[in-house]
């Protein structure tokens, strides 16, 4: 089982300890919010019910009899607060509930794969689980605990209010969908994908749902080259075994904390938490989720830092935003008003688009600008996160770019979707194989994709420090420390010239696509956010030849449908990626 305060803890708090009250509330939050999240697939309303959850536990504990039982007891409230949330939806006047019905930039799904780095059959449990129904949801979000070992089979069906035996069965049953789900996913990420299936997918509106389980499952079972797609599956329930939890957002425990008490009567029981500063217990579960987001709260309301403050907030272990440098220069940067973790937007209500109409605007080659003249404002676009799938996860290692999701061969290919901002790295490695280089492309493009920015305090074009100006990164005329002699990557005529770091904002869903083919390179693709973009472009490049850095970075976005598409950008999904046109049409 996790590791939760105990029962003497429990104790304690029913007697009117506040720290351990604190201790208790900060402990169990992050198992509440999971059950919460997964049951109500990334609702808007996640982030309430778990505070309504929270309030009536500590407003309860007075009349729990059992200490022993604490956990059981809360794990039942939070289901019962789910349900409620599902009949007050239900019964809501129809279109009321409309614009806050879902929220893609809260998707727990996608909040899984990024916060837990899962890959390989791991991560095809987390996608499926998108294909599993409204009513089985309840119970997944359950068993998913109890596969992980954060909850036993007695407190899953004393939850439900059921008798351990029927819920073997309903387990039985949910996994069993959850089999045929990860057998879909399997097939939608096939590259190139069936084209029996492309037939079938016709009129699908690329959104997950029982209907369309059920029409590709039973494709899947009448084709050939569909059905090995069953095969092989790794149990759930072994590759969930000790899975973390997914953290919650950082500013929900502040925001419990900052819940008023009536007015008419003194704080009682956890809201008198408000009269006196976080414990450290409490305290803690705020330092350890980090997201777009740093609050600091001293007991009042959460204050939400300065965006140039944020940038500079100390990094935690638990953090999944690697970012380019810690430093950061004093240029002008957009004012922005932090609405929630992982989420920035502009102050102000956006103007009206003064650029071209979306995807008109290619880009081109390009000369570098002057390296010691600062980039311009980075516009603030609204963002969440950005999940990825596919690809190859690695840490970053010394002398090499390392990260996520790294390309490091032809055929390579991440799935990137959401609401965000990316960054791509470059690693040409001419000193293996020169020559022509085959560009990455973006393919099977729904919603927009803009280049933003580029930066990584180099072209790939630029003189390393230090060396003969024929010394670059796309190769060397003699033979040196890195090799032998081997010449240069040639781009194609027309290509743009790539910086260490490029960035893009994606609103949809893409592929991007490692080509090689001729010059050997390697990319990666990491969701960052848009402070990570900020200190890295506009960090200045060193005195002297340190880190290989030469130039301030370039910003490119217009903060509307102006700003440049990628290169080899298109919605098709061709067999060969390498075929797509480098001026495509996208609008």
């Amino acid at each position: 089982m996790g590791k939760h305060p105990g029962t003497a803890t429990v104790v304690a708090a029913r007697a009117g300890d506040q720290a351990a009250l604190d201790e208790l509330v900060a402990g169990y939050l992050p198992l509440v919010y999971n059950i919460v999240g997964r049951a109500l697939a990334g609702h808007a309303d996640v982030d309430d019910v778990v505070q309504e959850t929270m309030l009536r536990v500590v407003n309860g504990l007075g009349q729990l009899r059992d200490p022993a039982s604490f956990r059981s007891w809360l794990v039942a409230i939070a289901v019962r607060q789910v349900r409620d949330h599902g009949r007050r939806t239900a019964q809501a006047p129809a279109g009321e509930l409309a614009p806050d019905a879902a929220d893609p930039g809260s998707d727990f799904v996608d909040l899984t794969l990024l916060r837990l780095e899962l890959s390989g059959q791991r991560r095809e449990v987390a996608e499926a689980t998108r294909w599993i129904d409204d009513g089985d949801r309840e119970l997944l979000s359950l068993w998913w605990l109890e596969a992980s070992g954060e909850l036993t089979r007695a407190e899953l069906a004393g939850a439900l209010g059921i008798t351990p035996q029927h819920a073997a069965v309903r387990v039985q049953r949910c996994k069993a969908r959850l089999e045929t789900a990860r057998t879909v996913v399997r097939v939608l990420r096939a590259q190139p994908r069936c084209g029996e299936l492309a037939l079938v997918l016709h009129d699908w509106h690329r959104r997950p749902d029982t209907l369309w389980r059920k029409r590709i499952a039973q494709h899947t079972r009448d084709c050939r080259r569909c059905e090995p797609a069953w095969r092989n599956q790794v149990p759930a329930e072994r590759l969930l075994a000790g899975l973390a939890l997914v953290l919650p957002p950082v500013a929900l425990l502040p925001r419990v904390l900052a819940t008023s008490a009536s007015p008419a009567r003194p704080p009682q029981g956890w809201r008198a938490l408000l009269s006196k500063p976080v414990t450290a217990g409490a305290a803690a579960v705020v330092a350890v989720t980090v997201g777009t987001a740093v609050y600091a709260s001293t007991g009042g309301a959460p204050t939400a830092l300065p965006a140039a403050q944020v940038a500079d907030a100390p990094p935690t272990a638990t953090s999944t935003f690697p970012t380019g440098t810690s430093s950061t220069s004093s240029a002008a940067k957009p004012s922005a008003t932090v609405l929630r973790a992982g989420t920035t937007q502009a102050s102000s209500s956006a103007a009206a688009p003064s650029g071209p109409r979306y995807g008109s605007v290619v880009d081109t080659v390009d000369k570098a600008p002057n390296p010691l003249t600062p980039p311009k404002a980075l516009p603030v676009r609204p963002a969440k996160q950005v999940a990825a799938v596919g690809g190859q996860y690695a840490n970053p290692q010394k002398g090499w770019i390392g990260g996520t999701y790294v390309m490091m061969r032809r055929g390579d290919h991440v799935v990137l979707s959401g609401r965000g901002y990316i960054r791509v790295r470059y690693e040409i490695a001419w000193f293996n194989r020169p020559g022509g280089m085959v560009m990455p492309t973006w393919t099977g493009l729904t919603g927009k994709l803009f280049h933003v920015a580029s930066g990584g305090q180099r072209r790939m074009d630029d003189t390393h420090p230090g060396s003969p100006a024929n010394y670059t990164w796309m190769g060397q005329p003699t033979v040196g420390s890195s090799g032998p002699a081997a010449g240069y990557v040639v781009l194609p005529p027309g290509a743009q010239q790539m910086w260490q770091n490029e960035y893009f904002y994606l609103d949809g869903e893409v592929t991007l696509n490692n080509n090689e083919r001729g010059a050997d390179y390697n990319i990666t693709a990491t969701p960052v956010t848009w402070n990570d973009v900020t200190a890295d472009i506009t960090t200045p490049p060193p005195t002297g030849a340190k880190g290989g850095w030469v130039r301030y970075g370039l910003v490119r976005d217009t903060g509307d449908d102006g700003t440049p598409v990628p290169q080899y950008l298109t919605r098709a999904t061709p067999a060969d990626p390498a075929q797509v046109p480098q001026q495509s049409s996208v609008g």
